[in-house]
């Protein structure tokens, strides 16, 4: 990438390793005019997820000078600091901060991969958040065939992404991670806009064309759907930011997106998956085994099915994080308009900005041809399971599940399934039963329609509600209220019944009759013992080992008979006096076999070394649910763009 020149910036980084293999970055910070007091600060928090993680625990030996002046460095609160300075002399702070949290929020650094997120290493400056920060990433001793990846601005850098970049303000320099190693990096253009992907981790099998070429049709089919129907910026005037050759459709679509470069940042690990998303980059992480691996690889090792389903699920992260470029990057609550990095930022819309952009990451799936029917229904089906298997969802609505994500969805525990649900699965469903609404009614736009919001949503769908929608709010700070705005002028009436239902109560989603309404059948079908029982386990499944009770469900079997969270259910004994006998139990589907015609048996169980036997009756069969296609014709048209 080509340096470029710049005005010096007043705040300056210089990044570099302390020591490897103490996990230790070094950070100096140099503010060329700081205030008389001047104070700094580290973010509790990072946008994007909602915990307060108290980056500030990770920040040691933090000491600051003007020439050779030692300035104290007061700490006023858990992650704040006031210096008194001289206001013409450049103050020059310098710290650690240690880096072993192999995750997408924080920070990680070894003898073999460095990463940050600027949110754990970039001390907030008051009074100067607004101006251009400039930070070096220096070459240090261990480091001598690694390279960098970012999304930031580079001002001077050597070849392999070494040297300066440039943030316009604190807010895009936290929200550019920075990847250093020795990774894999491919790259393709996706309407004009060059994206990058680099991977750490993988292994010899990994097919790198492969992953390129899938998730460049994952960013086609995005950008279209944002897009694809949009005028260009100025239609007087050509498409200058559009690539040499591109006309018609493609250079429209060019002028109009958000970003002018993208960066996918994952790291293949042993056992990981999630992801972060970033105005101009992800940070994803994922099982070394779900990358894609050679056909020959495959082949030989006689893992086609068992990878497809890994693959299918990266796919899925990668569709789920690019799509919040439009939706929660920009399109975005109003209370995230000005992040406060001190404090817990609440808002009750993520039902919409994660719930939403869950639907729709399946979905681009299938409209881009990455799974079949039968694979998307697969999916869309556990997340049906997964929200009706969740007491929790009669006792929260899914506004306050968002409202509450600071101290229930982030801070899980064996209680949260039976005391909240979750705005991802849920506000999904929420998703789904708009849509199928919207493709379903009757009553079509409102002739008083505004030509380009009308020329921009098209049919009413759902598709066509998120296009209007990033019209009406101009791709920034939106309310519920604009949604429901939009809503009306695209149906010519109000939707504010059914939000009111599905959004801010605890209602049942109408989710048969509507899933039936779109040629489906809603198969229900014997559900794993689990579900039946009403409890989650890890079952170990070999002889002589015991299953470990991790959550107690509300209003199930095992909670009438006394199981609680952190039982080790050792088996079952059936039957008095001389005709009692009991059994060894690895697996919940035992139980059954076990117990024969009985429906009443003692559980075993072992609790804080005591040996107990619980009463258990077991249940009747639980249902799950299956959908398969009844109208195949009325499916297609769902998916119709």
């Amino acid at each position: 990438m080509p340096n470029a020149v710049f005005a010096k910036s007043n705040l300056h980084f210089r990044v570099s390793a302390a020591n490897l293999n103490a996990h230790l970055f070094q950070v100096t910070l140099t503010i060329k005019q700081p205030a008389a007091s001047q104070r700094v600060s580290l973010p509790v928090w990072i946008p994007g997820s909602y915990l307060v993680r108290e980056f500030a625990k990770n920040l040691q030996r933090l000491s600051a000078r003007q020439g050779k002046k030692i300035v104290a460095a007061q700490q006023i609160d858990k992650a704040s600091w006031q210096l008194d300075c001289d206001v013409k002399k450049p103050l020059v702070l310098s710290y650690e901060v240690y880096a072993l949290d192999n995750s997408v929020r924080t920070a990680w650094l070894d003898a073999s991969r460095g990463f940050f997120n600027g949110t754990s290493l970039f001390l907030r400056v008051d009074g100067q958040a607004d101006a251009p920060h400039d930070v070096q990433i220096a070459v240090s001793p261990g480091m001598k065939s690694w390279k960098v990846a970012t999304a930031l601005l580079p001002v001077k850098i050597d070849a392999r992404g070494f040297g300066t970049y440039r943030a316009t303000h604190y807010d895009e320099l936290v929200d550019c991670p920075v990847e250093m190693g020795n990774f894999w990096s491919g790259s393709f253009t996706a309407y004009g806009v060059p994206h990058r992907f680099v991977v750490a981790g993988a292994t010899d099998s990994f097919d790198g064309a492969r992953l390129l070429a899938d998730t460049q049709k994952i960013c086609e089919a995005e950008i279209r759907f944002w897009h694809g129907d949009a005028p260009p910026a100025d239609s007087a005037k050509p498409a200058k930011s559009a690539k040499r050759g591109q006309t018609g459709e493609a250079a429209n679509v060019a002028n109009t997106l958000p970003i002018k470069h993208y960066l996918f940042m994952l790291n293949a690990v042993d056992d990981g998956y999630g992801g972060l998303e970033h105005r101009n980059s992800t940070a994803l992480i994922c099982r070394r085994q779900d990358l894609p691996r050679a056909p020959a690889r495959r082949l030989l090792e006689g893992v086609q099915a068992k990878q497809a389903d890994g693959y299918t699920t990266l796919l899925g992260l990668i569709s789920h994080e690019y799509f919040h470029t439009w939706n929660v990057k920009r399109l975005r609550p109003v209370e995230f308009a000005a992040y406060d990095y001190a404090q817990e930022n609440y808002t009750e819309l993520l039902w919409f900005f994660e719930g939403f952009t869950s639907y729709f990451d399946d979905r681009i799936l299938r409209l881009a041809g990455l799974v079949d029917d039968v694979a998307y229904l697969k999916l869309l089906s556990k997340n049906i399971n997964q929200v009706l298997q969740t007491p929790g969802r009669l006792v929260q609505s899914v506004a306050q599940a968002s409202f509450d994500a600071w101290v229930k969805y982030y801070r899980q525990d064996e209680n949260t399934p039976n005391a909240t649900v979750s705005y991802y699965s849920k506000g999904a469903l929420v998703a789904l039963c708009l849509d199928l609404s919207l493709r379903q009614a009757s009553t079509g736009p409102s002739a008083s329609v505004a030509t380009g919001l009308a020329k921009a949503a098209g049919a009413t769908t759902l598709d066509a509600v998120m296009r209007a929608l990033w019209l009406h709010c101009k791709g920034g700070p939106m309310q519920e209220a604009d949604l429901l705005a939009v809503l009306q002028i695209l149906t010519a009436r109000s939707w504010a019944r059914e939000l009111a239902s599905w959004v801010h109560s605890t209602d049942e989603l109408p989710l048969k009759p509507l899933l039936e309404g779109i040629g489906l059948n809603v198969l229900e079908e014997p559900a794993q013992w689990a579900q039946a029982l009403g409890l989650r386990a890890v079952e170990a499944g070999s002889a002589g080992a015991s299953i470990q009770v991790k959550t107690v469900l509300r209003g199930g079997a095992a909670e009438a008979a006394g199981f609680a969270s952190g039982d080790e259910w050792l088996g079952l004994e059936l039957g008095t006096g001389k005709s009692a006998c009991a059994w060894r139990l690895a697996r919940l589907d035992e139980l059954p076999f076990y117990a024969g015609a009985a429906t009443q048996v003692r559980a075993l169980v072992a609790r804080d070394k005591r040996l107990l036997k619980l009463p258990l009756t077991i249940p009747k069969a639980e249902k799950t649910w299956r959908l398969t296609v009844r109208d195949p014709a009325a499916l297609k048209a769902w998916f119709l763009p």
